[in-house]
């Protein structure tokens, strides 16, 4: 410890098995031992005399003043990371961008068109992390965000990328057989863990009976996952339009009803007014406009 400051790798090993809740798991993530990591937490409590984590054979458990600990140990961890990308894009080894996004977002829609951004601007690395909650950018080391919402953050700038438009039921051809008549009973319903009113206002858009049954169906966390239970022929997921139209147009998804659930969502980039925006950024947000104008999945 010097001046009061624990060692930085024990700061890490403990904010990981705060964060991951196991010895094992923090260690797999810093590419550790198990004993390592147990010796560098253990020896932080010695040092600040202050029980941290409760140990329940496997398990462990933060008390109250390492839950509070962990919190501020992540906060400056993660500022930490943010001044490092700072400097890197100040420096001569090129400009780099740190970049909150949706999963499902990011694999499908961004992804495919960063190499057009690489091929204007060579020098910019444009770094992802997934972040599928609000959060406030002054506790993360973001840059900037691309998030799903009704509208623009508060204390941030941006543009608006496009509506979300409609959600609607897709599943794989092969089940429409197994559909009674013209409707969806008989079709196991797929739900997504944060809308999981979707098929209940889905139903009442339709002015359809929305059975108790319904709600069995399994839970998923991200549209990815919902679309690869579709393709796996699990049930039926309600999915947003611009997401699956061309595999609807190919033949390798149907809808097995009509009608769809109007989204007042958007999705939106953005980044904190309370930071001057870079050269790097203003780049950035300028290609997201024309490539989110241009994209032919919009609908």
């Amino acid at each position: 410890m010097r001046n009061g400051i624990p060692n930085l790798g024990a700061l890490q090993a403990f904010e990981a098995t705060a964060r991951l809740g196991s010895f094992s798991r923090a260690a797999e993530e810093l590419s550790l031992t198990h004993s390592a990591v147990y010796r560098q937490v253990t020896g932080l409590e010695q040092r600040l005399g202050v029980q941290l984590l409760t140990r329940v054979r496997r398990r462990v458990a933060l008390t109250d003043a390492g839950a509070e600990y962990a919190a501020r140990v992540r906060h400056h961890l993660e500022q930490l990371e943010k001044d490092t990308f700072g400097l890197v894009s100040r420096s001569g080894m090129g400009r780099s961008l740190h970049i909150a996004v949706l999963p499902t977002l990011a694999t499908t829609w961004l992804m495919p068109r960063l190499p057009d951004f690489q091929r204007a601007h060579g020098d910019i690395a444009v770094s992802l992390s997934v972040r599928t909650l609000p959060f406030q950018f002054k506790d993360h080391p973001f840059d900037a965000a691309i998030y799903h919402a009704t509208q623009i953050w508060p204390d941030t700038a941006g543009i608006k990328l496009f509506d979300e438009g409609e959600l609607l039921p897709v599943c794989i051809p092969e089940l429409m057989a197994q559909r009674q008549g013209d409707g969806m009973d008989g079709l196991t319903h797929l739900h997504m863990t944060s809308r999981p009113d979707a098929w209940r206002q889905w139903y009442q858009a339709q002015n359809k009976e929305y059975i108790p049954a319904i709600s069995g169906g399994p839970r998923y966390e991200l549209f990815t996952m919902s679309l690869a239970a579709v393709r796996a022929g699990l049930g039926v997921a309600l999915m947003p339009r611009f997401l699956v139209q061309d595999q609807i147009a190919a033949g390798t998804l149907a809808t097995p009803a009509a009608g769809v659930l109007k989204v007042r969502e958007a999705y939106f980039f953005g980044y904190p007014l309370a930071s001057e925006r870079s050269e790097a950024l203003a780049s950035f947000e300028s290609w997201l406009a024309k490539a989110a104008h241009s994209s032919k999945e919009i609908v």
